[in-house]
Order: C-alpha cells, then structure tokens, then sequence
C-alpha cells in the first residue's frame, strides 16, 4: 500500500506582525497556526459562508475577473479533457459581483458546478481590502492576489516564487512534494497547460498506479496539511504543490517574492532554450552540456573565473542590472536570426 504523506511542520503563537526572515527563508514547508485568525475577513466567514461572502462585498467596486467554470462531473478537478488537447473547464470573465452570487446560490449543491476565480490582485479588485487583512513581510516587494471559489481540486504543479499562502475563508488541504520528486509525479506538457504552470497528471483522489507507477515513490516523500480560516502555510519556491478547497465557499489569500533581483530573467526561459538547443544533440554532446553547465552555472563559485582579468570576465562577471540588460539584447538578436 503507498504511503500516506508526512504532516508538515508547524508553528503556532504567531501574528500577522510576526513573520521572521528564518521563516521567510525556510527551504522546508510550514504551517503557520492562526496567523491570520484576527483578520476580519477570517472573522467574518467563520461566522459563516454568507457572512464571508457579504465581507468581500463591502470592498466590490464593479471588477471585472477572470473566472474558470467547470461541470459537476469533474468533482471540482481543473484539469485536461481525455485528449490532453484543450481542458475540461470554460475560461470567462465576469463581474466579481456575479461569482460572488454564483457561489452562494450553489452553497448546498454537492457536488456543484465548479467556480474559481484564480490568482487575482487583490488590490485591483477589492479596493481597501488589505487595509484591514495583510501580512507584514518586511521588506518583501511580495505580489498579493485572492483566489475565490467552492469546491475545487488544482493538480500538483511548483511555482518559482517564494509563497505565504493565508485559508481566508473555508477549507483547504495541501499535498507538498520536494523538487527532486518531479521524476515521479508525471509532469504533462511544460507549453499547453491549463493556467501557466505544467501540472502532475495523477489524479490524486484516484491514483491509477498502474498506468503512474512512480507516484506511490513520491508519496513516500510528500508532506501534507488541512488548513483552516486564519491558517497559512510556507511554500518554498520549487516545491510541488497540490491544492484542495474543502468547504462550498473557500478564500484563500497568497503573497509571492522571488528572492533574486527583479532584472533576472525565469529560469524557465532557460529551460525552453535548452529545447531549442540542446535536448536534441546526440548523447555524448549532451554530456560535455552538462559538464559546461555543472562548471559555469551550478557549481560556480569565486575561482569559476577567478584566472581571468576582472575587466575581461564579461557574462562570467557577476550580473547587474545592466549586464542584464545587455545580455537580454544579445540573446534576443541571436533568437531572431
């Protein structure tokens, strides 16, 4: 039988004032117990489903939001159709307002027609809203957005940022694998995905180990937790992460930050490149690649260059805003041959 995954760690007595940097760093995923719990909008919905709804309301000022619709068969999962040729949920954009009421009138549904509004910044659509609900992170430049739905499934996938991840409103439950777990959770395509990110194929209420053998390995390694409203959790940056809203009516508040300066590029631009010119030469080609990559990018330290004239190391210096700058024109003339 798979294993069942590990609780994640947790750290309770803590306030929205009270995020340190071991914590803001940490490469290991963390609950953080009530960290939210004097929200008002945390207070609001644990009174109950209605009571959320009408808080998000008093800070509605007509936005217009991207919204996902999925069919009650789908059991909340936003996922591909059988062909992985195009997704079994209808992208729309809606009145904030309308979700709202959408989700309410379906409250005693289940299942029901699945409705998600995803990865929205909170302070273009709910004006005031993080004057009473936010985080201190220091000195973070952290991207806040609101997600808003009912019962939903978001299938494993990792993020390049950093992330603090506050429940709101309802339910959730986090499933969390290690980077080195991609091998075993069944990635589908990196550049047709259902919301940017490429996904694990595993549908993890029914795990079809057969077809998936590899995914009772990366359970051995995953770690999970269900949150409640005023909980958060820690993701670091790389960490699979698979999400489920548990209630009919669920928020969930996140604060993303890249720990590198704002001129470096996606790592992910790198990795589509390499497609382009690498993951296609012959075996022993692709060798010597990961030897030059191994010495100049992941194993490079001070004597990486240190033979070479400061003046004189170019690309080898280390990067700066303008080097950046002038690395990204270069690229862009070779791309555009």
């Amino acid at each position: 039988m798979p294993a069942s995954p590990e609780p994640i760690r947790e750290i309770g007595g803590l306030g929205p004032a009270d995020l340190s940097d071991a914590i803001l760093t940490s490469t290991q995923p963390l609950v953080l117990r009530g960290l939210a719990a004097s929200w008002p909008m945390v207070r609001a919905a644990r009174e109950g489903d209605r009571a959320g709804l009408d808080y998000l309301r008093q800070h509605y000022q007509d936005a217009t939001v991207g919204a996902m619709l999925g069919g009650a068969e789908a059991g909340g999962r936003f996922f591909y159709n059988d062909r992985v040729d195009g997704f079994n949920f209808q992208p729309v954009h809606a009145k904030l307002s309308g979700v709202l009421e959408e989700i309410e009138n379906k409250l005693a549904l289940d299942p029901a027609p699945t409705i998600y509004v995803g990865s929205t910044t909170i302070d273009t659509c709910l004006p005031g809203f993080r004057q009473q609900n936010d985080l201190d992170l220091g000195q973070r430049d952290a991207l806040a957005s609101i997600w808003i739905g009912n019962r939903t499934r978001i299938a494993a996938h990792y993020d390049l940022p950093d992330n603090v991840a506050v429940v709101a409103a309802g339910r959730r439950r986090f499933t969390l694998f290690p980077p080195e777990q991609l091998p075993n959770l069944y990635v589908g395509p990196i550049d047709f995905t259902p919301a940017g990110q490429a996904i694990s194929l595993v549908d993890f209420h029914q795990p079809d180990f057969d077809k998936f053998p590899k995914f009772a390995e990366a359970l051995r390694h995953a770690q999970s937790a269900e949150l409640e409203a005023g909980d958060a959790i820690f993701i670091p940056s790389m960490w699979w992460h698979h999400i489920e809203a548990l209630s009919p009516f669920n928020v969930l508040v996140n604060y993303w930050w890249r720990q590198s300066p704002d001129y470096m590029d996606t790592p992910t631009n790198a990795l589509m490149a390499a497609f382009l010119t690498m993951r296609d030469l012959p075996l022993e080609q692709r060798k010597a690649w990961q030897e030059i990559f191994r010495h100049y990018i992941f194993e490079a330290d001070t004597e990486t260059a240190a033979h070479i004239p400061a003046h004189a190391r170019g690309v080898l210096s280390p990067l700066t805003a303008d080097g950046a700058r002038a690395l990204r024109g270069h690229l862009l003339k070779k791309l555009n041959r």
